[in-house]
């Protein structure tokens, strides 16, 4: 630890980093197991055009992320296009309930979600943003450890609440790569 982070760590703060790895493998394994079904249930949605995830048989790298992943664990990371652009995208966040929470910081235990194009990347450029592959409805989510029933049920109700004209808008798509 001294060569990592060139100090030695309080007796408490070892204390807390050994707890912490004691339940990482609980707590990883309940991100990907969360993060899979959610990933089902958004390309099932007729509001949403496309889900990125790993795990998902539509997936353009399934079979080499199934020969790198272990266990058939993808990851807590994932995102979906809504459709209606930057307005859906828009009022998706602020429709989003609890357990959901809203930030650009990602990775916790917390489920977050960010829309990059009105949050995280708003002051670039729109052509920009598609020629790196982040449409106005592009929506990204971590996954955390909550009850699945309860995320899945939030993003239902925010999904179900947009109006109808926004999903008929035609959003620009990004660059093909």
């Amino acid at each position: 630890m001294q060569n990592v982070h060139g100090n030695i760590m309080s007796p408490q703060n070892a204390f807390y980093t050994l707890q912490t790895a004691k339940t990482l493998a609980l707590r990883v394994r309940q991100q990907c197991e969360n993060a899979q079904a959610i990933a089902e249930f958004l390309e099932r949605h007729p509001k949403v055009d496309v889900v990125g995830y790993p795990g998902l048989a539509s997936f353009p790298q399934k079979e080499l992320a199934d020969r790198q992943h272990m266990n058939g664990l993808h990851g807590g990371m994932l995102w979906f296009e809504v459709k209606g652009g930057t307005a859906a995208g828009r009022a998706l966040m602020d429709s989003i309930q609890r357990p959901w929470s809203l930030c650009e910081n990602l990775g916790a235990l917390e489920s977050i979600c960010t829309c990059p194009a009105v949050m995280t990347h708003a002051n670039m450029l729109a052509e920009d943003r598609l020629k790196v592959g982040i449409t106005d409805g592009f929506v990204r989510l971590s996954v955390g450890i909550e009850h699945k029933e309860d995320l899945i049920a939030s993003l239902k109700a925010s999904l179900d609440a947009l109006p109808d004209e926004l999903a008929d808008e035609e959003a620009p798509r990004a660059a093909a790569a």
